[in-house]
Parts: structure tokens; sequence; C-alpha cells
């Protein structure tokens, strides 16, 4: 299983950071079938890379929640024009299958983009996403998780070749206050990717406007309970556009008083995880 990171910001994208400024996108391949998590502007590059492979293309597409910061990047994803392409879409909650359809359409209609969701040519079908009910694609099982967020967030625990990857964006958690199942679904993930957006002195609002309940983490907490649930390995994730490089490698830094694998998520980044590691 290989983890790649296409986009690792959150809100909006930046330009000039060497962690990255594209808005969330992750990748996660083995055995020739490919998952990807959230379409922020970081799948742009993921279709570019997919276009120079010969293959048609056949995607399981994860979506966290439809903040406009994990769907801006779809309408510039050129494999969806491809009449060869295949891409099944989960939209998370109940009626998640109609939600995302409806939220990608609605993205690409007058006046926000000049062509409608119906010129991608691809075969689009849409599912929704359960907490609690994984889906099976190919070597992969992926368990969606309620997170608390505003409006709602799924995480997603993958697991292939006998490792696991969990992919928890947008969720703000204290370890006095997790949830049981929530901590049992992050336990002992050979990754964890943990929303880590904020400062402790952002969050309680010692610096600048008061953070807490905005749905996002700070670092220290995301490194205490990477910490709690035993993971392996922790990556800062859904990094604040205000911060720049220096800032999230001091964060970093900090975090690892806590939990000491731990950097931050970096665009293009590769992990290799599983036998082959």
């Amino acid at each position: 299983m290989e983890v790649r990171y296409y986009g690792v910001r959150g809100s909006i994208a930046v330009s000039g950071s060497r962690i990255g400024g594209n808005t969330a996108c992750v990748e996660v391949t083995s055995q020739g079938h490919r998952l990807i998590f959230d379409a922020g502007t970081g799948i742009r590059a993921l279709g570019e890379s997919m276009m120079r492979e010969a293959t048609p293309h056949k995607v399981a597409m994860f979506f966290s929640h439809l903040h406009w910061d994990h769907v801006q990047g779809f309408p510039f994803f050129t494999p969806a024009y491809l009449p060869t392409s295949e891409l099944t879409l989960y939209g998370p909650g109940a009626n998640g299958a109609q939600g995302l359809q409806s939220e990608l359409a609605a993205q690409m209609q007058p006046p926000h983009f000049p062509v409608p969701l119906s010129i991608m040519r691809s075969r689009m079908d849409f599912l929704s996403a359960l907490h609690g009910k994984t889906v099976e694609v190919g070597p992969f099982k992926v368990t969606p998780i309620d997170v608390p967020h505003p409006q709602g967030c799924l995480a997603y625990r993958v697991e292939a070749d006998g490792h696991s990857f969990v992919y928890a964006t947008d969720v703000e958690l204290r370890m006095e206050d997790i949830a049981p199942d929530v901590a049992r679904m992050l336990e002992g993930a050979d990754v964890l990717c943990l929303d880590a957006q904020y400062t402790p002195e952002e969050y309680d609002g010692r610096r600048g406007i008061p953070k807490k309940g905005w749905g996002h983490s700070t670092m220290m907490d995301a490194a205490g309970v990477a910490k709690a649930v035993g993971a392996r390995r922790l990556c800062l994730f859904h990094h604040d556009p205000a911060h720049s490089d220096e800032v999230l490698e001091d964060m970093a830094e900090q975090a690892r008083s806590i939990f000491p694998v731990c950097e931050p998520a970096r665009e293009g980044q590769r992990l290799l995880l599983g036998r082959a590691a």
C-alpha cells in the first residue's frame, strides 16, 4: 500500500509553500487499485499524473465532507472527462450519493464555471459512505468513521497488505473527550493523517479569534491522540493557509514532545506501507 499526498492545505490554496499549497487530496494505491480521498485543488496534479498512464482509469473516490476546499478541484480532474474512465464516488452520510452529485453539479453551473458536470464523459456511479460500514475495493477495506465537524465529516480507515492508514481531516479531537468508537477506529494505525490546523494559542484565542468549535484540532491534541491510540506515525494535515513553512515545521517540532514520530504532511510525499516497505 502506497500513500501519496497531492493536497495538504486547508480552507484555501496558497502559493509559495515548500510543504504544499493545494487543498486536500490524498491517493492510496495497492495491487493496481486506486483510492482518492477528497477532491481539493490537489486533484488536478493527480489527474495529470494519471493521464501519463497507458491504461483506462478506474478509481474509487471517498469524500470526507462537501466543504468547498474538499470539492473545488473536481472540475479540473482531467480523467473525469474521458469516456474510458470509471469513477465510483462515495458521498458522506445517508444521503451522500445524492448530496455529492448535487454539490459537484452545482459548482459547475453558471456563474461559477463555464461547462456543466454533464460534459464529463466518464462513467460515474454515486454511492453513500456510512459510518462503520466497510467498503471493499480490490485489496482495500475502507471503513468510514463519523467525526466531529460542523455539518458533519467522515474520517476513513484504510486496510490492505496487513497495514492501515487513517485519513482524518477536518476533525476537532481532544483525547479527553474523544468518542470511544472513534478511538477504536484510529487504534494502531501505521500512518495517522490527522487534522492539526491550529496552534493551542490560536485555538484558545490567545492569538487572534478563538477557534474552538470551528471543527479543527491543534497539533498538540493531534499528537496526544496519536499517542493514546498507539499509532506508529503521525502526519499533521489540513495546514492553515496563514501558516508559513517555518511555522508548520515548528508546530511539528512541538508536537514531537508528545509523539516523536510526527511530521507535517508534505505535498508530493510518498509513504510506503506493507511488505515492500
